[in-house]
């Protein structure tokens, strides 16, 4: 859970090279300018084929200047916090400047009150998360005797960072948090099903990790998967989709909103604001600093403090993702975040009662497609997938592709589940989508 706290900000290293960087920038000739410093520090448990590795750490730094000068930008990067190499990078990134278009869009974050954020802890559970792992490859050897454990990593990443502009905006961040990631297939003799990728984020390692994320429900699909059949014939059904897979089809809508499709006017939703696109049944919030999401952040990539939004409320389009640059660009308000932390609100149904309503179609898991037009058609194949008929989740199929158009799969979106998946990073429902071509075989 983040855990936010303000007033003045002690000086450390961090502070004392993002203080020097910036004024380096200014007595270089910039007009305005901005920095920030990083450091990151990963402590990682692998398993490969279901044994135990090593520990290992790692640890990055990086710094991000940024400058305008006569309406022209320049930013440049490095990974080292040397005086020198700072020095130098200042006349590098002044001369991307000068060789850059003038645009009056670029600007810097006005001014704002100087702030410390904090989250999660800073040092590792090694203890912990070592008896978590090898808790987890039991457990899974147990309920799941056909799984391969391919891959499976737990970190706990601790992350420092300081950020000032010369408006004296002036931020400072600390957080602490735990992935896992896991890559996996089932497999009898020469029946194998294909890999499956899925992960999770959490502040603390309260629980088993076979009780977080989906991971136990992607474990028994791996196992199921096993044996798959086509889908035969052609035909227009329901597409329930998984939480897993419900992020590529928030995809268009969140693309579709931010900067470079409304500046060219190419977005399905450039006129849209305060229509309805979707169901009223669905609503659609960004929540970076909400006690929901643990893997979220503080401070947005052109240097404002994050706050919480929503973007699409009971159908009704509420907000657009528009950097600073691009509310300066087209005239319209900036976003308050840099979206992701996206939770979708629970519906009134149950999955088991959504399945039940479906006549004919596929519960999908995860979607391989090409990018969508730009009018939203997009095509693809359902991998690791099921296909349901007369209400029913008949049996595991075999790659079999989907088609349709985003734009009206939010507009009919016809079912929203009351059971969520707590990604860390992402809350997401079951939701179901009628009027999609179906292809098997």
């Amino acid at each position: 859970m983040p855990h936010q706290f303000g007033g003045p900000i002690a000086m450390n290293a961090h502070e004392e090279t993002t203080r020097y960087a910036l004024h380096a920038l200014l007595q270089a000739g910039a007009d305005k300018a901005g920095c920030s410093v990083n450091t990151s520090t990963k402590h990682e448990l692998s398993v490969e084929r279901a044994e135990l590795g090593l520990l290992r750490t790692t640890v990055n730094v990086s710094i991000n200047m940024l400058v305008i000068k006569d309406r022209k930008k320049g930013s440049i990067s490095l990974n080292t916090l040397e005086r020198s190499a700072i020095d130098q990078a200042v006349t590098e990134v002044l001369s991307m400047a000068a060789a850059s278009q003038p645009d009056q869009a670029y600007d810097i974050a006005e001014a704002q009150e100087p702030r410390s954020f904090v989250a999660g802890g800073t040092e590792p559970q090694l203890d912990l998360m070592y008896d978590r792992m090898k808790e987890f490859v039991s457990a899974v050897r147990v309920k799941y005797p056909n799984i391969m454990l391919q891959e499976v990593y737990l970190s706990f990443n601790h992350s420092k960072s300081s950020f000032m502009n010369s408006n004296e905006a002036h931020f400072q961040t600390s957080q602490g948090i735990h992935r896992c990631t896991a890559i996996f297939s089932g497999q009898e003799g020469d029946n194998v099903s294909s890999f499956i990728y899925t992960g999770f984020a959490r502040r603390e390692l309260e629980q088993p990790l076979l009780a977080c994320g989906s991971i136990d429900t992607r474990l028994r699909h791996a196992s199921e998967q096993v044996y798959s059949q086509p889908v035969w014939g052609k035909f227009t059904g329901d597409l329930v989709i998984a939480p897993d897979c419900l992020g590529s089809f928030l995809g268009f809508i969140t693309r579709s909103l931010s900067d470079r499709p409304i500046i060219a006017g190419t977005s399905v939703y450039k006129d849209s604001l305060g229509q309805q696109i979707a169901n009223p049944i669905f609503s659609l919030h960004c929540r970076p600093v909400s006690p929901e999401i643990a893997d979220g952040y503080f401070v947005t990539g052109d240097g404002y403090a994050a706050e919480n939004s929503t973007l699409i409320d009971h159908g009704v389009l509420r907000s657009y993702l528009l950097t600073l640059y691009g509310a300066k660009k087209t005239g319209r308000q900036r976003a308050v975040n840099n979206g992701g932390a996206y939770v979708v609100d629970p519906g009134d149904k149950s999955l088991d009662e959504i399945i039940a309503s479906v006549k004919r179609g596929i519960l999908i898991t995860r979607f391989s497609g090409g990018s969508p037009s730009a009018n939203g058609d997009f095509s693809g194949v359902a991998k690791n997938s099921y296909y349901i008929e007369d209400g029913k989740v008949a049996y595991p199929i075999r790659e079999t592709m989907v088609s349709g158009n985003f734009v009206e799969a939010f507009r009919h979106l016809s079912a929203i589940s009351r059971e969520r998946v707590d990604f860390g990073w992402a809350v997401l429902p079951w939701v179901c989508i009628p009027g999609i071509s179906i292809s098997g075989k």
